[in-house]
């Protein structure tokens, strides 16, 4: 890896992941360590590019995300994020962060991960942080989490175990199979691309407030070895299982957690009972539902087409989106603009 621009300027790309075992809580707010283990593949075409440039010229930090300036929370994160790294290098100017997207923001699918594993790796290289060539996946996995919980699953690539570890220094992800290792492919139902009113960083403060709360957490090391063997395994039939479960029982503790938090919508419990029946039928398909409306259909490559088309002919779909499983994040030699939806590549 090299610098590009100038010495305080860098860039990078990252794409969102979707969680089959998932994060939800921490055991440290401040530190983002999380009380559970979690698993997830990235998403290949799905993308969030980042450009950090610090400058001296600069009174405060900038972040403009899709070519709208940003203030309030957005900002107050990333000020905070590039505070962090500030203290961690001898740069000490303010920056401006420029941000797209090509999915929508907010609504379910992860914009959070790849955005803050794009500025982790992105801010990292423009302040020249001193990192350990062989420990660069894993240092920068730190980093990004102290950004966003689920970005530190962005950064390795393929499939990512995030270890939830016993200290700072030992939660970090780590791929358990490369992007390549089983073909397989996320089709997103749309449901709603309006950002949600409550995101996932208030939900993890509410989580311990559930009374089901701890059986999630303490069932949880099974579940992914469970997800885990069946990724190595290459076997869809219980990795949909487990992945079903888990997503359930997420939601079960956000929906009786104090206040309670209702990311489905109708059109949710539609596409859920439908991938079930589809799957009772024969058709390889798997639900997972992020804190947002919209729905991950999980299929082998060879059954996503007709997974797509099945998808798109319930009423309450208004799009898909199909990605692979993606590769790590990693920087890029410009901010180009990313535009259009994502194909399967």
């Amino acid at each position: 890896m090299h610098l590009y621009m100038s010495d305080h300027t860098a860039a990078a790309l990252a794409h969102p992941n979707i969680a089959f075992i998932k994060y939800w809580g921490n055991r440290d707010h401040q530190l983002r360590l999380p009380s559970n283990g979690s698993i997830s593949m990235n998403l290949a075409g799905l993308e969030t590019r980042t450009t950090v440039t610090f400058r001296p010229s600069l009174s405060a930090d900038r972040l403009v995300v899709n070519g709208k300036e940003q203030t309030g929370r957005a900002l107050e994160r990333v000020a905070s994020f590039l505070g962090l790294v500030r203290g961690l290098s001898d740069v000490k100017d303010h920056a401006e962060v420029v941000s797209e997207n090509n999915f929508p923001t907010g609504a379910g699918i992860a914009s959070s991960a790849s955005a803050f594993a794009a500025l982790a790796v992105a801010a990292a290289k423009a302040a020249q942080l001193p990192i350990d060539a062989e420990h660069v996946t894993s240092q920068l996995s730190r980093l990004a989490r102290r950004g966003s919980g689920s970005a530190c699953r962005s950064v390795p690539g393929g499939f990512v175990e995030w270890k939830m570890g016993s200290e700072d220094k030992e939660s970090y992800a780590v791929s358990i199979a490369a992007a390549d290792y089983w073909d397989l492919v996320d089709c997103i139902a749309i449901v709603s691309t309006a950002h949600k009113a409550i995101g996932s960083t208030e939900g993890h403060y509410s989580a311990a407030s559930s009374p089901l709360n701890w059986a999630r957490i303490a069932d949880s090391p099974g579940r992914l070895d469970r997800c885990r063997a069946a990724i190595l395994s290459r076997y869809f039939e219980p990795l949909a299982e487990v992945v079903e479960q888990d997503s359930n029982l997420m939601h079960a503790v956000m929906m009786t957690s104090s206040p309670p938090l209702f990311y489905w919508s109708s059109g949710t419990l539609e596409i859920m009972q439908a991938v079930r029946e589809w799957r009772l039928g024969g058709l390889a398909a798997a639900y997972t539902v992020d804190a947002g409306p919209n729905v991950h259909v999980i299929t082998p490559s060879e059954s996503a087409s007709e997974v797509e088309r099945r998808l798109r002919a319930l009423p309450s779909v208004t799009d898909v989106l199909v990605a692979k499983a993606g590769g790590p994040a990693r920087l890029v030699e410009t901010h180009a603009g990313v535009k259009g939806k994502a194909g399967p590549g």
